[in-house]
């Protein structure tokens, strides 16, 4: 049995391990490429514990946000991801490296299920509760990653992101080259594991526990880096555009 796994877990297939392997030689190229690119610092790795399932919860101000935890969290990690962003060269980079397509605009059982196969294998998952990229703050956040605590049992660890995008810039835009980008990791906390049926109240009220742990930690790095959130997305207007 995995240490930290509980035998009671919703049953899943095994996790594919052609997608681990991938993912394993893929890991090193991406961290290459983001310190190359900019000044990374990580803080607080140790936080993370060194076994059993984790959830990673990530405020997401942008692009870069699922690349650096994936790249930069010390063990495999596997995150939630737009279903959007499954198609074409990237969808197929994605599936090869077993990362979680997630339809955000309603419940997704499919993610739910593979999310589960990736606690259940002792893994880290990395989910980001606002759901958007947003200024970061984490003013709101919806209930998955509640959910799977609930369901798994599996520490959550509040991991606050910043210099990803800068003040000013839009959602799809990445910082200028050589801007400083750092992960803080914080204390890990739990949610008790609650048997079927969840109801709706308390995720709803888990969901508040894990965005005001994820909000208060963005405060707190900030102080720590001395770097600021970059605030709303800018929107590009029609009239810029015309």
């Amino acid at each position: 049995m995995i240490e930290g796994v509980s035998p009671d877990l919703p049953h899943t297939d095994p996790l594919p391990a052609s997608n681990e392997w991938v993912l394993r030689l893929t890991r090193p190229l991406v961290r290459l490429g983001l310190r190359l690119g900019w000044r990374v610092k990580v803080h607080g790795a140790q936080q993370v514990p060194r076994s059993g399932p984790v959830i990673l919860a990530a405020n997401h101000i942008g692009l870069l946000d699922g690349p650096a935890v994936v790249a930069l969290t010390r063990r495999l990690t596997f995150a939630m991801v737009k279903h959007e962003a499954f198609t074409g060269a990237v969808g197929q980079f994605l599936i090869h490296i077993g990362q979680i397509s997630l339809n955000r605009r309603e419940i997704d059982p499919q993610a739910i299920r593979r999310a589960v196969q990736v606690l259940r294998a002792g893994k880290v998952l990395a989910v980001f509760p606002e759901g958007v990229r947003g200024g970061g703050e984490v003013a709101w956040a919806k209930g998955g990653a509640a959910y799977l605590a609930m369901v798994s049992g599996a520490p959550v660890v509040p991991v606050a992101i910043l210099g990803t995008r800068e003040p000013g810039q839009r959602k799809n835009q990445i910082p200028r080259l050589r801007r400083p980008i750092h992960l803080v990791y914080g204390e890990p906390f739990t949610v008790p594991r609650s048997s079927w049926p969840r109801r709706k109240t308390a995720v709803t009220k888990w969901t508040q526990v894990v965005r005001e742990r994820l909000a208060d930690h963005v405060v707190a790095a900030q102080g720590l880096t001395g770097l600021p959130l970059p605030g709303p997305p800018k929107i590009k207007s029609a009239l810029s555009s015309a």
